[in-house]
């Protein structure tokens, strides 16, 4: 096994309630596969988690809990994780590639209060993985991150390198399995008509000028012969997806994964990047189809008023957190296996001020996602929408101890709980939409994350 040591190092750190010491122990590997480290870590299910940015420049696996953020603090979850985070990393000393990550998520909306599938889970939740792989550049990284109140934890840690060589061993050696697609037995599309009705009464508030535009959403109940591992469906999605950002979170007993097409924000050594996709169409069976259907998009009213309200709202936000605000004057399309967006991306450089989990809270929801404007569309989301999005459509990715990060809009997802599955999708509602399109473009959303789970809609 080819080592190469980095740091092994002892810091007092702190958080909210207490002082800790945080050890960190990090070495260079010989290239593994991601996917086969996250399933080496089978003892740790309910507390893994997998990342693979559009590039495919950067991979990141954790395994077990060093420690944990979470909170229902509403509007202020965002600023107190944030804290959290900078008061537990402040002492670090920050070496290139080599830093703990923070990685995790918050819902969509801190309001909804139905239970379902998302009745366990906090309005935010992050972890700090006890045994963390990073990929970058081609090389590979295995931190051991260990945070506790104990004087002396030597053996502990100890305990831990024995650990983090047996779960590289079984990484590198073991035959990568290969995972069959699971068996469905049943297919439900809960309050369907509650959805198709919701659409009539919200267009209805836009004819009205209460709202300009409203994204309603709905979910696919899935049923399966026996319960599905994590590793199983994400490796459906990885070979699956290639072009999308790849994530999986676990928590207690579920798995929420996807394939995400869009960016929220990244900031990297200063410079802040983001992506408004909004407005989508279906891909053709052939070139030509496929062609004629980008250009109609270009040239639809509706899609490109869609898309103007997310170009606008993001500029917005990053005009007043960022200088040097870069953005192109017309979109262009992004297109993925299943579905064509309008894409505009935006990039500018921080103010001294501004940090990434400030640029997810104030970009988060987006028009995409929520509506215009903000307030009256997400009051309006509440009152016809019958489920929680949970993380759903809502901020997942991660943020390192010098505030370098980026995290995904969490669409084309599902949520895993043993032999059941939870799929959503959802699409912006204008004064023109109809019942019947709105449904069919769902339909659209729906396919990667069904195919995944072995499922197939008609064409």
């Amino acid at each position: 096994m080819h080592h190469k040591w980095y740091n092994a190092t002892e810091v007092e750190v702190g958080s909210l309630n207490s002082k800790h010491h945080f050890y960190m122990e990090t070495m260079e590997v010989s290239r593994l596969s991601a996917l086969a480290f996250f399933a080496a870590g089978e003892k740790y299910k309910g507390k893994r988690y997998f990342w693979q940015n559009r590039e495919k420049t950067f991979t990141l696996v954790g395994l077990g809990h060093a420690y944990t953020i979470e909170n229902n603090a509403g509007q202020v979850r965002f600023d107190k994780v944030e804290q959290e985070w900078k008061q537990l990393t402040k002492n670090i000393v920050k070496e290139e590639d080599l830093q703990p990550i923070l990685f995790g998520g918050f819902t969509f909306d801190p309001q909804n209060e139905i239970g379902g599938e998302w009745s366990t889970f906090p309005q935010s939740f992050f972890a700090v993985a006890t045994f963390q792989l990073i990929i970058r550049d081609d090389k590979a990284y295995v931190s051991i991150h260990y945070i506790t109140d104990e004087e002396n934890s030597s053996q502990a840690f100890e305990q831990l390198r024995k650990e983090r060589d047996h779960l590289i061993h079984a990484a590198q050696v073991k035959e990568l399995k290969t995972y069959v697609k699971p068996m469905m037995t049943s297919y439900q599309e809960p309050y369907k008509e509650e959805y198709l009705h919701s659409i009539e009464q919200v267009t209805a508030h836009i004819k009205a000028e209460e709202a300009q535009k409203v994204v309603i959403a709905r979910s696919l109940a899935l049923q399966f012969e026996e319960e599905v591992a994590s590793s199983q469906i994400l490796s459906h999605v990885i070979h699956e997806q290639p072009e999308s950002y790849l994530f999986g979170l676990e928590h207690e007993e579920m798995l929420f994964f996807g394939a995400s097409p869009e960016r929220l924000v990244k900031v990297e050594e200063g410079r802040a990047f983001s992506s408004c996709i909004a407005g989508s169409i279906r891909r053709g069976h052939t070139v030509e189809e496929d062609e004629t259907l980008g250009w109609s998009l270009l040239n639809d009213v509706k899609n490109r008023g869609e898309h103007h309200y997310v170009v606008e709202m993001i500029t917005e936000t990053f005009e007043q957190n960022c200088t040097n605000v870069k953005v192109p004057k017309q979109p262009k399309l992004l297109k993925i296996r299943d579905i064509q967006h309008l894409y505009t991306p935006v990039e500018g450089i921080l103010n001294e001020e501004a940090t990434i989990l400030q640029l997810v809270k104030n970009l988060h929801p987006t028009p995409a996602l929520g509506g215009v404007p903000r307030k009256e569309a997400m009051d309006i989301i509440r009152r016809y929408e019958p489920m929680n999005r949970g993380l759903y459509a809502a901020p997942i990715g991660w943020v390192d101890a010098d505030g370098n990060g980026e995290f995904a809009v969490a669409i084309r997802s599902a949520a895993l709980l043993g032999n059941r599955a939870f799929l959503y999708a959802g699409g912006g509602i204008v004064e023109d939409s109809t019942p019947a399109s709105e449904y069919e473009e769902t339909l659209v959303k729906f396919r990667p994350m069904l195919r995944a789970l072995g499922g197939k809609l008609s064409e």
